[in-house]
């Protein structure tokens, strides 16, 4: 039989392009060798997320006192934190199955391989398509001669069937996956340093940004190491030995690998089909057309963001350009961006150092959560930085502090509307909210700050 798509991987992308092509009548094939959902719902964002949120509710227990709760931690009961782990992912798993079915998408269970333009291989099946969207992920990524061996040196997908809390770990990158993991190592009470070879943690992120996260770690106890590349490791009875290029060793029980996750191409049979991949990713334009005529690409395996609700969108845009909807391209830096630490870190549109990069004049202003109610509230420091084009919209905010990602909604809109700051100046946000942080900013920044100092 011939769909008119078939979708090889049901991760984010996957299973967001066969719905919405579900939704304009087109017959999908969605096929996936693992479980519907992929890396985000079953070893990435949900099950990351859940431990974070059983370290926050830890470390509020430790603190009860300071808000007059009567509380003692006794420590992790780690199979329970599996079993919340594990039941908010069987039941956003169930729920993904539940909306394909009804979508009328047929969900094949196995591993394809492309054998023609418009044909992938299942075992003996064939799933011949008038497209195909290819969208086959990504798995963990190591360092050349540093093996993986699942018991002293391991990875993200290892953290997640734990059976221990481990007295030290040391975590080799400090990007988004390093910063969480270490996040929720330090609050289940392990011994915690970060191997970051770049000058700052979350190096992507806007520097003032880094170096608040920075300064809040050092306030947990989480120790780090910046500006300094990994030699080597050796394994002993009692856990992990690192040597860093500049001499300096390390011990610890763990060493966590997260130094970023490698689109999955190999043996896929795209480079035979004529499809072009470099440095194992798939190169496509705007709307994510491969080098081949109806063969697209979306999510991890693209040289795009490596966010599932990237993915999302890209899955979108995808069905409905098959279905001759011309939607418009993605706009990648209006797509937010979190890192579920404690504090949260959070942020979209550029970074002053872009800004310069671009040969774009900016003024900026920085709202200090120390002014905040809620903020004091909820214990947490940070602030929001905004940034707007001279005589222009926002173009950037930077965010830091605990559950401030909740913002970032608003950030968004405000950055893809191309809102100007005494636009949003006008706007009343709600008292007491930490969104006032936004306000307040937003007040400064269109030269009329009411409970900040210009």
């Amino acid at each position: 039989m011939a769909y008119d798509i078939v979708v090889l991987g049901g991760g984010s992308g996957g299973y967001a392009c066969a719905l919405r092509a579900a939704e304009l009548g087109k017959s999908v094939v969605l096929i996936e060798k693992d479980k519907i959902g992929g890396t985000c719902l079953h070893r990435g964002c949900i099950p990351t997320k859940a431990l974070l949120h059983s370290a926050e509710v830890a470390d509020e227990t430790r603190e009860s006192a300071s808000y007059g709760v009567r509380a003692r931690f006794e420590g992790i009961d780690v199979q329970g934190v599996h079993a919340f782990k594990d039941k908010i992912v069987t039941r956003a798993w169930k729920g993904v199955q539940g909306l394909l079915k009804g979508a009328g998408v047929t969900v094949v269970e196995g591993e394809g391989r492309l054998i023609g333009p418009d044909r992938v291989q299942v075992g003996e099946e064939v799933y011949e398509g008038r497209n195909l969207v290819l969208a086959t992920g990504s798995a963990p990524r190591s360092l050349p001669g540093l093996e993986i061996d699942g018991e002293r040196v391991i990875t993200s997908e290892h953290t997640l069937r734990m059976d221990h809390v481990p007295s030290s770990v040391i975590v080799l990158g400090g990007g988004v996956i390093g910063v969480e993991l270490a996040s929720v190592y330090r609050s289940f009470g392990a011994e915690v340093t970060i191997v970051e070879a770049l000058p700052h943690l979350l190096p992507a992120e806007e520097e003032s940004s880094s170096k608040l996260l920075e300064r809040a770690f050092r306030r947990r106890g989480i120790k780090y190491e910046l500006g300094v590349f990994f030699d080597g490791v050796k394994t002993t009875e009692t856990g992990v030995v690192v040597t860093l290029a500049n001499g300096k060793t390390l011990d610890a029980e763990l060493l966590l690998v997260a130094v970023g996750r490698g689109p999955v191409s190999a043996g896929m049979g795209f480079e035979e089909q004529g499809v072009t991949v470099e440095r194992g990713a798939v190169v496509v334009d705007e709307h994510c057309r491969t080098s081949v005529p109806g063969v697209y690409a979306i999510g991890d395996l693209i040289p795009t963001p490596q966010l599932a609700h990237a993915g999302f969108a890209e899955g979108i845009m995808v069905a409905e350009h098959i279905a001759g909807l011309n939607p418009p391209p993605i706009n990648y830096d209006g797509v937010p961006r979190i890192t579920y630490s404690d504090p949260e870190v959070a942020s979209v549109g550029i970074t002053s150092a872009q800004a310069a990069e671009r040969g774009i004049e900016i003024v900026e202003q920085v709202y200090d959560l120390a002014g905040n109610p809620k903020s004091q509230i909820l214990g947490t420091s940070g602030a929001v930085k905004v940034i707007a084009q001279k005589d222009g919209p926002v173009v950037g905010v930077h965010m830091v502090g605990r559950r401030i990602g909740e913002l970032v909604t608003e950030g968004q809109l405000i950055y893809n509307w191309e809102a100007l700051p005494s636009e949003v100046a006008q706007l009343i946000h709600a008292h007491p909210t930490q969104s006032e942080a936004m306000g307040e900013a937003m007040l400064a920044l269109a030269g009329k700050p009411l409970h900040v100092h210009n």
